[in-house]
């Protein structure tokens, strides 16, 4: 194996792409449906509030396609460092800054996988980082990249007794 092990996980936008087609393709059909069956002529569609509504939302879904087609965000995996990449960012985590990490479910998403997420605990950071698994491509190569560099960092330390919450008062 060589020393320059580094591997890049681009982010998925099929959730983007599909909305933004999704909604287009209810403006069209509403506009259809209430222009020619409904109206007889196209020009009172324009005075719907329900277009205004659908247009607003399409706008929405295209913008948000577009603004994570120009980040081009991606996670890359180096031998001792994880990358969180973008057009105008880039952060990296030393494998020595990490204090935990999880690889696992996620308990409160009911989605099918046993790699659903990979949870790490940045000494001197109070909150821990998530990487879902699901939201960058090659989701199985990526499992196996964070198992490689969990086998360099220490689990998860579970408390023997439960704190209680609040909803146990």
């Amino acid at each position: 194996m060589d020393d320059h092990h580094e591997k890049t996980f681009k982010y998925k936008l099929d959730f983007y792409y599909l909305s933004a087609l999704i909604y287009l393709v209810t403006l069209i059909a509403y506009g259809g449906i209430r222009g020619s069956l409904v109206e007889k002529e196209f020009r009172y569609v324009m005075n719907d509030p329900i277009i205004y509504v659908i247009i607003f939302f399409v706008l929405m879904s295209f913008g948000a396609l577009i603004l994570n087609f120009v980040r081009n965000r991606r996670l890359i995996i180096a031998e001792d460092a994880i990358i969180f990449k973008n057009r105008f960012h880039e952060r990296t985590i030393s494998i020595k800054d990490i204090d935990w990490m999880h690889i696992g479910r996620e308990r409160l998403v009911q989605t099918s996988g046993r790699f659903q997420v990979v949870v790490m605990k940045l000494k001197g950071r109070r909150r821990a980082i998530r990487i879902r698994i699901g939201r960058y491509e090659k989701e199985r190569e990526l499992v196996i990249e964070m198992q490689r560099l969990a086998q360099h960092v220490p689990k998860r330390k579970r408390p023997r007794w439960r704190q209680p919450g609040f909803t146990d008062r």
